[in-house]
């Protein structure tokens, strides 16, 4: 006679999570990894161009004594070149 555990133990299904391995990109991927750094290229100039856009507007406005704008202009742009450097990390850490 068979007892309770031993069909429990028998009728579990498989424990934890299965290993999908690394994935394999699509055919025709490489264009799209193309765009995407082109796309990641073209950010990261314009971080650099609002960096300078932010400092040429506090030195053009520094006689009038208008600091805060600027200051949350540069708060502001600092952001997205946090966003933008730690991008590909957030994406790794969610899938």
């Amino acid at each position: 006679m068979t007892s309770v555990v031993d069909v429990a133990a028998a009728s579990a299904g498989p424990s934890g999570v299965p290993d999908v391995g690394g994935g394999e990109a699509p055919p025709g991927a490489d264009g799209l990894l193309t765009v995407l750094k082109w796309v990641a290229w073209s950010v990261t100039a314009l971080c650099v161009a609002g960096i300078f856009g932010v400092a040429a507007r506090m030195a053009i406005d520094h006689s009038r004594g208008g600091g805060r704008e600027h200051a949350r202009g540069l708060g502001f742009v600092l952001g997205a070149c946090l966003l933008v450097g730690s991008a590909s990390g957030i994406v790794g850490a969610l899938v």
